[in-house]
C-alpha cells in the first residue's frame, strides 16, 4: 500500500512532533495483602519442600489476598500512593490503565472500578491483558497519549492476584504466585527526562502453553473443566523457561542499542520477578553486576503485571534509585508476550 502526504500533511505531522513533550513517572506506589503464605505451609498441601522451591524458583513465600478482597482493592491502595507522592489530585488524572488477567468481573473493566473507589471523575479507564508484561506494555501507552499532547497525567496499574487463579494441587506452579499490585503516575517531565523508549511483542504461537483453557469464549466453563481445574493457570514451565531466559536479553539489548546506548549504560535494571534462574541469566547475559538487579521475588513470588512496579517501589524506597538514573524494566508473560523499557529517572 502507498501513502501518500501532501506538503500540509508533511507540515502538520512537523508541528506535532516539535510540540512532542517527554513522559516520565512522578510517583510511585505498592500494596500487598498481609497474609503469608511460606513455603513451610505448600509443603502441608502438596509434595514440595521448601528447598526444592528456593533451589528452583528463588521463593521463600508470597502474599495472598483474604477472602472478599479483589484486584481492585489492591490497585487502589497502590494508586493512593503514587498519587500522593506525586502530588496529583484525583481530578487531575485524565486516564487510568490497569494491567491485570485477574479483573474483579469478566467486565466491566477494573480499571472502571478503580476509576470510582478512587474518585477520578474526569478519567478515562481501561484494562489491558498483556500477562506479566502488562505494566511495561501500559508504561507505553501511556507515554504516547502524554507526548501526544491528549493527556497530562495517567495513573498506570499493573494488579493481580494469581493466587485466585492457581491449581493447587498443582505442585509444578503453585508455589510460584502471588498477589500485589504497584501504581505510577505517568505526567510531562523535561527534555531528557522520563520514558526513552520501548520494545513491545508478541509470539502468539506460544499462546497455549501459559493460558487458563476454559472460561472464556471458545471454552465455556462446565462442571467436568471446573472438576479438572480448566479453570486455573495452566503453564509448560519447560518452553516458558526457555522463551523467558531468551527474551529478556534480547528485548534489553534490542532496545537499548536502538537509543544508542549499551548494558554499561544502565543504572539499575527491574526485572519481572518470574523465577530468580532467569533473573539470573539475563543479569549474566547482560554482564551486569548483581548490585544493579533490583530483585524480590523471595518474598512475594510471582504477582504478574505487579512485579515490576512493586520492585521498582521498593528499590526507590531503599535509595536505590536516584534522579538522573537510568532503569531499565523488563518482562515476558502470556501471550507469548515480551516488553522492555528505558527511563531517565526524574526525581
Amino acid at each position: 500500500m502507498t501513502i501518500s502526504l501532501s506538503l500540509f500533511d508533511i507540515d502538520e505531522i512537523g508541528c506535532v512532533m516539535c510540540n512532542q513533550r517527554n513522559a516520565g513517572i512522578i510517583g510511585v506506589g505498592s500494596a500487598v495483602p498481609e497474609k503469608v503464605l511460606s513455603n513451610a505451609d505448600l509443603e502441608k498441601m502438596v509434595d514440595t519442600s521448601d528447598e526444592w522451591i528456593r533451589t528452583m524458583t528463588g521463593i521463600s513465600e508470597r502474599r495472598m489476598a483474604a477472602d472478599g478482597e479483589a484486584t481492585s482493592d489492591y490497585a487502589t491502595k497502590a494508586a493512593k500512593i503514587a498519587m500522593e507522592r506525586a502530588g496529583v489530585k484525583p481530578d487531575s488524572i485524565n486516564l487510568i490503565i490497569v494491567a491485570t488477567v485477574t479483573g474483579d468481573m469478566q467486565y466491566p473493566a477494573t480499571a472502571s472500578i478503580v476509576q470510582n473507589a478512587l474518585g477520578c471523575k474526569n478519567a478515562a479507564a481501561f484494562d489491558l491483558g498483556a500477562g506479566c508484561s502488562g505494566w511495561v506494555y501500559a508504561l507505553a501507552a501511556a507515554n504516547g497519549f502524554i507526548t501526544s499532547g491528549m493527556y497530562d497525567y495517567v495513573l498506570v496499574i499493573g494488579a493481580d492476584l494469581l493466587t485466585r487463579v492457581t491449581n493447587w494441587t498443582d505442585r509444578s506452579t503453585c508455589c510460584l504466585f502471588g498477589d500485589g499490585a504497584g501504581a505510577a503516575v505517568v505526567g510531562p517531565v523535561a527534555e531528557g527526562e522520563g520514558m526513552l523508549g520501548f520494545d513491545l511483542g508478541s509470539d502468539g504461537s506460544g499462546s497455549h502453553v501459559l493460558c487458563i483453557p476454559d472460561g472464556g469464549s471458545r471454552r465455556p466453563l462446565t462442571h467436568e473443566t471446573l472438576d479438572a481445574h480448566k479453570d486455573k493457570t495452566h503453564m509448560e514451565g519447560r518452553e516458558v523457561f526457555k522463551f523467558a531466559v531468551k527474551i529478556q536479553g534480547e528485548a534489553t539489548e534490542r532496545l537499548l542499542t536502538r537509543l544508542g546506548m549499551t548494558t554499561q549504560d544502565i543504572d539499575m535494571l527491574i526485572p519481572h520477578q518470574a523465577n530468580i534462574r532467569i533473573i539470573d541469566s539475563a543479569v549474566q547475559r547482560l554482564g551486569l553486576p548483581k548490585e544493579k538487579c533490583y530483585i524480590n521475588i523471595q518474598r512475594y513470588g510471582n504477582t504478574s503485571a505487579g512485579t515490576i512496579p512493586i520492585a521498582l517501589d521498593e528499590a526507590i524506597q531503599e535509595g536505590k534509585v536516584k534522579k538522573g538514573d537510568t532503569i531499565v524494566t523488563v518482562g515476558f508473560g502470556a501471550g507469548l508476550t515480551w516488553a522492555s523499557g528505558v527511563m531517565k529517572w526524574v526525581y
